[in-house]
């Protein structure tokens, strides 16, 4: 094959050409800063215009007239509260099944996973399980043996036409379209979008009218409106997006390894203070089917506890606890 420079283009081309050389250009710039190429051909433009939108909303918290102490409040409650809807939501409740809860509670967690804009429950819990089965193999959607920036998000931003199959959700999360709500998630693919459109205009309407009641105008209203859209809705979906997406990179990256797993799992303590438990990744890669990665007292699980809040509210059973506590009640039994 000839190379660009050797092509022959006609006058009438000249602007093709420098369109093609720009493109290039634009790929080799890419690929020098974060590491991987890019095709516009095989980009997922269906995640990365979500990202991007979201990612430019998120900076008008830099401007002070949509800042608010409360708006910084619920930023930071909600990216503990809808993390959970991933944490323990799609990862430890429909992904390993570590434990059980009412169908309405299950449905429902998996609702405010959606406000975080991950992707529907069945493709997360494909994605995931299929990570789990070849970790850090050529085959994992996100290993850091790609390079860090493709783990972290990059590859988000590349088309993966096999796992948009209905034979790979049928294959790695079947138990999950079994389920009537999640399987009209899949019918009707746009209804994320909608639904994470509705909570943010939630926030905004909220912090409307409670503007509107403290500060006694509508220009404060539409202000604190303003400011609890920015920092309760686009604000905490960032947050939530980097904390996830920690545990692919980070968590593979850095950290203290308990256990030979056979991949590149590591226990990272930031990321586990960050995401609720979740960086403690050796733990979990070692044992996935238990609801606590837990196994030193120092390595503080705080998703399992709140699972444990579940179990004594009457919400949560079937609890599966780590390996080592399995085999010692196996153990006394015998």
């Amino acid at each position: 094959m000839q190379s660009s420079s050797a092509v022959s283009v006609p006058a009438s081309g000249g602007l093709q050409a420098e369109a093609v050389s720009s493109s290039n250009s634009v790929r080799g710039t890419l690929r020098g800063l974060v590491g991987w190429d890019i095709r516009w051909v095989t980009v997922h433009w269906e995640y990365l215009l979500p990202i991007v939108v979201v990612h430019a909303f998120s900076l008008f918290a830099l401007l002070p007239w949509c800042f608010s102490w409360s708006g910084l409040v619920i930023a930071l409650i909600g990216t503990h509260v809808f993390g959970m809807g991933i944490n323990l939501g799609y990862h430890r409740l429909l992904t390993h099944r570590s434990l059980k809860v009412p169908l309405w509670l299950e449905r429902t967690l998996a609702t405010i996973a959606l406000c975080c804009l991950e992707d529907t429950p069945a493709r997360w819990v494909a994605t995931h399980r299929l990570h789990h089965v070849h970790s850090d193999e050529p085959e994992d959607p996100h290993t850091p043996r790609n390079g860090a920036s493709w783990s972290h998000i990059g590859w988000l931003f590349r088309r993966a036409p096999d796992r948009r199959t209905l034979a790979f959700l049928d294959k790695y999360a079947r138990d999950i379209l079994a389920d009537r709500y999640f399987r009209f998630l899949e019918r009707h693919p746009t209804s994320t979008l909608w639904i994470y459109m509705a909570h943010a205009a939630i926030f905004a309407l909220a912090g409307l009218l409670v503007g509107r009641l403290t500060g006694g105008d509508w220009t404060h209203g539409v202000q604190l409106g303003a400011s609890w859209l920015v920092w309760g809705a686009f604000v905490r979906t960032v947050l939530v997006w980097h904390m996830t997406w920690s545990v692919n990179s980070l968590s593979h990256l850095f950290g203290y390894q308990t256990y030979e797993t056979g991949e590149d799992s590591r226990n990272n303590w930031l990321v586990a203070l960050l995401a609720a438990g979740e960086g403690w990744h050796n733990n979990h890669h070692h044992d996935p089917a238990s609801a606590s990665v837990q196994h030193q007292w120092w390595e503080f699980d705080l998703t399992y506890f709140e699972i444990l809040l579940l179990k004594r509210l009457g919400l949560a059973t079937d609890i599966i606890q780590p390996r080592h506590v399995r085999r010692s009640a196996a153990s006394a039994r015998n």
